[in-house]
């Protein structure tokens, strides 16, 4: 792996966002097995000083400029275009808010080995992160419970690679022959699932979606349950948060339904006006004893 892509998107994170530059920047000087990395960060519209705090600290950064509506699929997307035509030889996937461990590459080499090794090509490598502070797994790689419910299990990584069908791109490296074969994540998602999405196809094309060994890094996962405040908001207010991106994101959530679980779409499309409508039948009905 002589060339290696970083893609990240930010937001008005600046602290989280340099923090996570640096210990990428600390598993890169430790590494003896990356030649050339050249990292690309989207900046949706920042106000709070990323983009220069970024280039005063990592000048060697490639800064995009978002739209600032991208939120993180659209984010990534767009630093993947831009990266794709430096024809890479694989790609990074980092959430500004995750801080790499330094053996992270090391982690990487290993689990490119066994897939070659035991797949004959490359794949897609999922890390696995931790919550510094309560030392649980936070994000990484999962496989399904039961696929006509989309219900899923996070896996804890072993120590050597798993396989998986869902993986959060939280830290997620994409070998070129998976870009090749799959493209970059798909348009249709505007903030989430577009890593499962990614997973999912490469799967589907019989391409290895693997767990790297270990913990690789940490994340705090900050993804508040929705229906804290959803109850007592008024009928507008809880059709406008079903919609919003960093609230139930609906329309990635229908557009993943309709691609990956047909059968199970008009179901979906259905509960999703239901619990707009009637809340807490739906919270004490369907939702609080579901499977994550």
């Amino acid at each position: 792996m002589d060339k290696v892509a970083i893609l990240l998107t930010c937001f008005n994170r600046k602290e989280k966002t340099i923090k996570a530059l640096t210990a990428l920047n600390n598993a890169f000087e430790q590494s003896n097995h990356i030649v050339q990395m050249t990292i690309y960060l989207t900046d949706d519209g920042s106000t709070d000083g990323t983009s220069e705090a970024v280039s005063a600290k990592f000048p060697y950064v490639k800064i995009l400029k978002g739209t600032g509506d991208l939120y993180w699929a659209g984010g990534m997307r767009n630093s993947w275009k831009e990266a794709i035509k430096g024809n890479y030889d694989a790609y990074l996937l980092l959430n500004d808010d995750t801080d790499v461990y330094p053996h992270l590459f090391d982690s990487v080499q290993e689990t490119h080995a066994f897939s070659l090794s035991n797949y004959g090509l490359g794949g897609v490598y999922v890390g696995t992160t931790i919550d510094a502070k309560t030392r649980k797994v936070s994000y990484g790689g999962s496989v399904f419970i039961n696929k006509f419910l989309a219900t899923s299990k996070r896996l804890e990584p072993q120590d050597k690679p798993i396989p998986c069908e869902l993986g959060n791109a939280n830290i997620m490296w994409v070998s070129k022959n998976v870009v090749d074969e799959v493209g970059i994540l798909s348009e249709g998602y505007v903030h989430g699932l577009a890593d499962y999405d990614y997973t999912l196809k490469a799967v589907k094309k019989n391409i290895p979606a693997l767990i790297m060994p270990g913990v690789v890094g940490e994340c705090i996962n900050d993804h508040k349950d929705p229906y804290q405040r959803f109850f007592n908001l008024p009928f507008k207010e809880r059709y406008k948060m079903l919609y919003n991106p960093i609230g139930f994101d609906f329309v990635s959530q229908t557009h993943h339904m309709k691609k990956h679980f047909p059968l199970r779409y008009p179901l979906f499309l259905t509960t999703g006006y239901f619990k707009v409508v009637f809340p807490k039948l739906y919270y004490h009905l369907l939702y609080k004893n579901r499977k994550h």
